[in-house]
């Protein structure tokens, strides 16, 4: 009986622990990118007190400024710092410069500050720097024995972040492979990781997939806006969304190469709010809406096709809009803040808020229908996507409130109303490849009833 009763408060102390450094309305898998490329930024400790009022766990760095570490320390936050592409050739030859770094970078911080992983290089297999190329791995290697040697190996993992370009084919997702001209110095790099545990940095953007392909039915897609989907023609696997499907392709690639055990991060992914004129895509609605439905999506845990039950640590792209970007105007607005601390669009982030599955209740009158003329085929196509997104769709099976009149443009109607209403009742949410629209009249009838609210 006293076990028992030992064993029972230590469970309950453990619990507090958790609650205290993941409280319920935390978001592990939910990190951000730090970056500092603008003239009028807040300050690292303002910097600091916004994240912690977010339900944001992780900050990814751009460098290892012992300032930033320690403004992040005692705040349970993960920190992931870099040694930039200019730091890999001494760290790959000298494992004094190495050890050096991680002292100063990582040992004279850890763990009141959470640093989890270093990353070694941004892209490098895309620059084309064979010079740069075959210096990654050693650098890589002599990082972490520096890090064994301090104790701190496995504790903090050492990667390297990529670019969607390491794939020579990403379509189907199924297919998706390195390029053959990787084949070596990938399969070198894998076979570290796999025997340190460390995982795949990967930069999967949508947006691109959009900006190069700017059609309708590709928006929808790329912002998990509701679409007729894409069966992946090598598994007949079906995707609703480009998130997922770049992720799996890297899925694919690894395990092409025999690396099934390795997992991947999303170290980079976002929306411009804003851009020039002659940019596809850029504007405060869609970044909205992919950046709400990503987190949305993440939170739900359904995983991806290929890694069913599961949400992969993603990193947000960015935290505040930077004005000191080169490039087209839109890579200065990808920024989730105003430098003021003010949101540009709001996301459920904060702590004090709620989330965009969760909206505040509104008065009835507006619902989501199937437009007039809508093919059977593509109805079905709605209520397959709609009941794949965690709404409840047992109303519509045999014996449900619903079930009546047994026809696809019933039971269409209330599945895909019920995902506008849970959704966020959103313009986007009730567009389904342009097959619906909203009205006025609810829809309910003989104790069916529809969920209704005002958009």
């Amino acid at each position: 009986m006293a076990a028992n009763v030992q064993k029972s408060s230590l469970l309950f102390l453990i619990f507090l622990l958790l609650q205290t450094f993941y409280p319920a309305n935390s978001q592990s898998f939910l990190g951000v990118n730090y970056g500092q490329l603008g003239d009028n930024l807040p300050s690292v400790e303002a910097t600091v007190n916004l994240l912690k009022s977010t339900t944001i766990q992780k900050v990814r760095l751009f460098g290892a400024e012992p300032k930033i570490i320690k403004a992040f320390a005692n705040t349970g936050i993960g920190i992931v710092i870099a040694f930039d592409n200019g730091d890999i050739p001494t760290l790959a030859t000298d494992p004094n410069v190495a050890r050096q770094l991680v002292q100063s970078n990582v040992m004279a911080f850890y763990p009141a500050s959470n640093i989890i992983a270093i990353t070694v290089g941004s892209e490098v297999l895309k620059s084309g720097d064979q010079n740069l190329i075959s210096k990654l791995l050693p650098a890589m290697q002599n990082v972490q024995n520096a890090l064994n040697a301090a104790s701190l190996g496995g504790k903090v993992k050492v990667s390297t972040v990529h670019s969607m370009a390491v794939l020579s084919q990403s379509y189907p997702p199924s297919s998706g492979v390195f390029n053959p001209g990787l084949g070596a110095t990938m399969k070198a790099l894998l076979q570290f990781q796999s025997a340190n545990g460390s995982p795949f940095m990967i930069n999967p953007y949508p947006y691109f997939a959009y900006k190069s392909n700017p059609k309708p039915d590709t928006l929808a897609f790329c912002l998990f806006h509701p679409n007729a989907g894409q069966v992946d023609s090598g598994n007949g696997l079906k995707y609703t969304n480009m998130f997922d499907a770049q992720v799996d392709a890297v899925r694919s690639a690894l395990n092409a190469m025999g690396f099934k055990d390795i997992e991947i991060v999303a170290t980079e992914t976002g929306w411009p709010h804003g851009g020039d004129a002659n940019e596809a895509g850029p504007s405060l609605d869609n970044a909205k809406a992919y950046v709400g439905n990503l987190i949305n999506h993440l939170k739900s845990k359904v995983g991806t096709p290929l890694m069913p039950g599961k949400s992969i640590d993603t990193y947000l792209f960015a935290l505040y809009d930077e004005d000191k970007k080169t490039g087209p105007r839109s890579e200065q607005y990808f920024g989730l803040f105003k430098p003021d601390g003010s949101t540009n669009y709001d996301v459920g982030l904060s702590k004090n808020t709620q989330t965009p599955s969760t909206p505040t209740p509104k008065a009835a009158g507006t619902w989501c229908v199937p437009k007039p003329g809508i093919s059977d085929a593509q109805l079905k196509g709605n209520i397959d996507y709609a009941c794949s997104q965690g709404i409840d769709c047992g109303p519509i099976q045999p014996g449900g409130a619903c079930f009546e009149p047994n026809t696809v443009k019933a039971h269409a109607a209330y599945a895909m109303n019920l995902y506008y209403q849970s959704a966020g009742r959103n313009k986007w949410n009730c567009d389904f490849s342009q097959t619906a629209t909203l009205t006025n009249t609810n829809p309910s009838s003989n104790g069916c009833n529809y969920p209704g609210g005002s958009s």
